[in-house]
Order: C-alpha cells, then structure tokens, then sequence
C-alpha cells in the first residue's frame, strides 16, 4: 500500500484527498494542513469548515499540522498549495525527504495552477530549482476542469496527468484513478501547466463581461479568443498544439470562464460590477490565481514576441486602474485582421 502526501488543505487539496480515498487501490493517505483553523476543525469534526464546509473528510485520511508526518514514508507527493507559497513549501519540505536505502525518492504532482510571479517559473521549474534537476524526471502535473466541491461531493470528473516520464504519468493515472475520479495521461508538461495557469486570467475577463451585464454572445467570442492566446503562448513556449484543445486547456477553460463557483470568474464579475481589486480580494479568503498570473503570462508572451490582447486588457483593469468598460472597448477597436 503506497502514502500519498497532499501538501495542502485548500479546498482543492481537501478535495483532492476525499476523492483519493475512493481511488481503485487503497492507499495511506496523509493531507498537511497550514492554518490553525483548519487543522483544529479536521481533527474535531473531520469537516473542512473553513474551505470545504458541509462534506465529510474521511477517517483513513490522517491530518497533521507537521511537515516531517506528513511525508514520513510518501511515495508520492501531491503539492497543492498556492503559486506565491510554492517556492517557500517546497523548501520546507527538503529536509524531509530522506529516502529509505535502496528506495527512490517520491514521485512529485503538482496541482497547483499558476506562474511564479517574480521568476514567471511554471511549478514543475520551482520544484526543479527547489529540489534538484534530478527530481525532474519523477515530476507529474495535474490538472483540467476540477471545482473542488463537485469533485469533494463524489461528481464524475476528468482530469489529466501529465509527466515527461511515460511511466510516471502511468503510475499516478493508476493509483489516483477511481469510481468518480479518471485520468488521462498527457507527456506535455510545459503546455498542460500553461493552460491552467492561463485559463484563470481569462476567467477573470470573462467574469468582467458578465459584471458589465453582457450575455452569450460576448461571453463565447472572450471564451475563443481567449484560446487563441492560450495556444499561442503554449506553442511558443514549446507545448504540443494539440493540448490546449484537451481537458487541461479548453475544458478547464470552459469550467472557469462559465461556472459559478470559479474563484476567478467572480473577481472578474466584481470588477465588471465596480468594486474596487483591494476590497474584492479583502473579502476572500481562498486564493484567484490569476490575479497574480496575469502580469507573469504577459511578461512571458512579451518575452516571446506573442499577442495576448485579453490578457493584457485584464492586467490594465487588475493593476492600471482602466475601467472594464474601456478595456472592453479597446478590444473591440483594436485593428481589423483575419481570424
């Protein structure tokens, strides 16, 4: 029976958990939890109240507050943390992670959707620099359309692994698949990370359009175009072609850009509605990734010479004070040219 440690207790890391103990081989599952809170209501009432509130958290799922617990013994590590505290998380666990004699270190997923804002690092490349290139190989990411409480409450739901190490991709697809959970196996890294961190920025543009009180059509022209500048910036990165039109690209897209429980689309509604960033993000405390995503894919599409107009719209409204109706309104005007 192999652990899994899940690095995190968000919601998605709570999540994530619940659905690993109805996964089709049985596992030792151990979730690390930060805030005090969360860990005190865990343990008390086997509920994430403050992340997840009203779905039970399994028994066999050990909760702990101690990093040195959490991965005592892991055979694979599943970081699910925010990509500000990346970097910092995956250092604190270095200590940690001593194999036994003769047994190879565990395999890394990364769950997290985001860019590191400073470096513009995808996550794979934090835990690479974080732990050493050796890691590299025995790295995975997972991602696609996955709101954490549709996935808690048991709804069927597809994501996808992706590793440049066919073996690894295999072996995770095998132990975290199950009854509501399925994998599909991806080799490219670089272009499943950038969809799911690309896909949040333009969740917030289409949430601004709905806060402005546009309907369908507005809504599915942001949602194309929006794929054009996620396929553009995947290829130039040198991600397959063929990846943004898969669950870690279009349909995590669809989910975010249209679902109501999107942390990110709501920011953008808010924003369309005339709150200001600071007061929004005060009154929340889970985190929208693409807050701090934005800046980082526009510096990355600047870098490589891309067109990323959404994008760059959303950045003005989140850090330049433009009003989204005049966001709204220079990408309309922008010059005419083929699709």
């Amino acid at each position: 029976m192999k652990k899994i440690a899940i690095i995190g207790a968000g919601s998605c890391g709570t999540a994530l958990a619940i659905a690993l103990a109805l996964s089709r081989k049985p596992h030792r599952l151990s979730l690390w939890v930060h805030g005090a809170d969360v860990l005190e209501s865990l343990r008390a009432r086997r509920e994430n109240c403050i992340y997840l509130p009203g779905i039970p958290v399994p028994d066999q799922i050990e909760v702990t507050g101690e990093m040195s617990e959490a991965l005592a013994g892991a055979d694979i590590v599943l970081g699910v943390m925010p990509s500000a505290h990346a970097r910092s998380i995956y250092s604190a666990m270095r200590p940690h992670l001593i194999p036994a004699p003769g047994k190879p270190g565990p395999v890394f997923v990364s769950a997290t959707k985001g860019l590191e804002q400073d470096s513009l690092a995808r996550m794979t490349q934090v835990i690479a620099a974080v732990l050493g290139r050796d890691s590299v190989s025995r790295v995975a990411v997972l991602s696609g359309p996955s709101f954490a409480r549709e996935l808690a409450r048991g709804d069927p739901t597809a994501v996808v692994i992706a590793s440049e190490d066919e073996a690894v991709a295999t072996a995770v697809q095998e132990e975290f698949s199950g009854p509501t959970l399925r994998l599909y196996s991806n080799p490219d890294v670089t272009g499943v990370e950038l969809c799911g961190a690309v896909k949040n920025v333009i969740a917030i543009a289409a949430g601004v359009c709905a806060g402005l009180g546009f309907g369908a059509n507005t809504n599915a022209a942001l949602v194309t175009r929006g794929l054009t500048e996620m396929s553009r910036l995947v290829v130039a990165l040198g991600g397959r072609r063929d990846t943004p039109t898969g669950l870690a690209g279009l349909g995590d897209l669809i989910l975010t850009a249209t679902g109501s429980l999107s942390r990110n689309r709501t920011v953008g509604v808010e924003l369309g509605r005339g709150r200001p960033l600071a007061d929004i993000l005060a009154g929340m405390r889970m985190v929208a990734e693409g807050v701090g995503t934005t800046a980082a894919m526009l510096a990355l599409a600047r870098r490589h010479g891309i067109e990323t107009p959404i994008a760059e719209q959303v950045d003005a409204v989140l850090h330049q004070g433009r009003a989204p109706r005049e966001a709204i309104r220079e990408l309309m005007e922008r010059p005419l040219k083929q699709e």
